[in-house]
């Protein structure tokens, strides 16, 4: 089994800043992709930002220039900065691991708040 804890998560208010955390432990051998998903009130999950094993990364249009994700190898762990928070960014934001035999895993959630 695998289980992934984020942590990192709060009530910030709007042009504020805050830095996710994703720790992966478990049955881990190789992990391929590393991600960020969202899901606020009443609507569905979207990702947000990937980080491939090789270091490659993607974002949505909403928090490109925004966000940043990052991951430690070593500590099998997955950041995400984000910056300039907007009201729009509050969710729930979860993380995703993909690992060498495809299998994906989900963190439990971790809620983000942007209000004044």
């Amino acid at each position: 089994q695998v289980q992934l804890v984020e942590s990192g998560g709060g009530l910030v208010q709007p042009g504020g800043s805050l830095r996710l955390s994703c720790v992966a432990s478990g049955r881990i051998n190789s992990i391929n992709g590393m991600g960020w998903y969202r899901q606020a009130p009443g609507k569905g999950r979207e990702a947000v930002a990937m980080v491939s094993s090789g270091g490659t990364t993607s974002y949505s249009n909403s928090v490109k220039g925004r966000f940043t994700i990052s991951r430690d190898n070593a500590k099998n762990t997955v950041y995400l900065q984000m910056n300039s928070l907007k009201p729009e960014d509050t969710a729930v934001y979860y993380c995703s691991v993909v690992l060498s035999n495809r299998l994906t895993y989900w963190g439990q959630g971790t809620q983000v708040t942007v209000s004044s």
